[in-house]
């Protein structure tokens, strides 16, 4: 796969986040390293190795953490991001000083291990509902600090993101209904002040609680842990209503079950599971 939504972090936003994951693992000096320097040639070639099947994502941040610690490191990337890699496949070369390589070395796959994991699982939900035209959406359910490059990763795997953060937009979740006294109060207090042109979605389990978020005419209306039955009634209702309306049907969504929610016909279908239940793919670098 090569088109993806991924947006690449920019680096005043990265780098920092770098230092300090550098900073965590290097702490005072990376003891080995400097104590064999010596016997060494300074400058090595290495190359990333796939060890299983997976998608590809992170090379490019990769290549900024051997950026700081030596910007003369020469990071390669063998694959574009979004990419299949099979098991055995070298993904990158890396050519430059040893101590570059090795003070870098497991920040660097860390990241990538972890973020093609989220590609390749997200990858393979969105491969689920190619056939339809529902989009496949993330979650905030991430790792705190990790959210921007979790997010990026994601989106290499094909899916669509949600909102980053709380001010993206405006979600009202039964939390929200019960704090407010009902959906029709929460969405009148939240449009009183809501900014142009975020847009509000709010949560709903019962047909009840979609016939009020029609009348109230919230732009998104979520479709929470509802049976497939339930589902189909409340997107007939909202496509009768109005069909300028988006439906997004979220909760108890697995591999096994997102083709038949799809098939309701929401416009969107949302999960943490690539998140919260990928694994790393896994990687090593082995110098040459």
């Amino acid at each position: 796969m090569k088109s993806f939504l991924g947006v690449l972090p920019p680096v005043l936003l990265l780098d920092p986040m770098l230092r300090v994951w550098l900073m965590e693992d290097i702490g005072r000096g990376d003891r080995t390293t400097q104590a064999l320097l010596s016997q060494h040639h300074t400058s090595v070639q290495a190359r990333w190795v796939a060890k299983a099947e997976g998608i590809i994502a992170g090379l490019p941040i990769a290549a900024r953490v051997f950026y700081l610690l030596n910007d003369q490191i020469n990071f390669v990337p063998l694959k574009a991001e979004g990419d299949k890699c099979q098991a055995g496949e070298v993904v990158a070369e890396i050519t430059g000083a040893w101590d570059g390589l090795l003070m870098g070395e497991r920040v660097a796959l860390n990241l990538v291990m972890r973020l093609s994991g989220i590609a390749s699982l997200t990858n393979m939900y969105v491969e689920k509902i190619a056939d339809l035209p529902t989009k496949f959406v993330d979650t905030r359910k991430t790792t705190p600090g990790l959210r921007i490059l979790e997010k990026y990763a994601s989106a290499v795997g094909g899916a669509t993101n949600h909102r980053m953060g709380l001010d993206d937009a405006v979600m009202i979740k039964d939390n929200h209904i019960v704090a407010a006294g009902s959906i029709t109060k929460a969405i009148q207090q939240v449009r009183s002040q809501v900014p142009y042109p975020l847009s509000i979605e709010v949560e709903t389990e019962a047909i009840e609680q979609v016939e009020e978020a029609l009348q109230c005419q919230a732009e998104i209306i979520m479709l929470d842990n509802m049976s497939l039955d339930l589902m189909t009634q409340a997107v007939s209702l909202i496509r009768q209503q109005d069909k300028r309306v988006k439906i997004e049907a979220s909760g108890n969504i697995s591999l096994d079950t997102i083709h038949s929610v799809a098939q309701v016909g929401v416009d969107f279908i949302s999960s943490s599971a690539p998140v919260t239940q990928s694994r790393w793919l896994d990687l090593s670098m082995r110098l040459m």
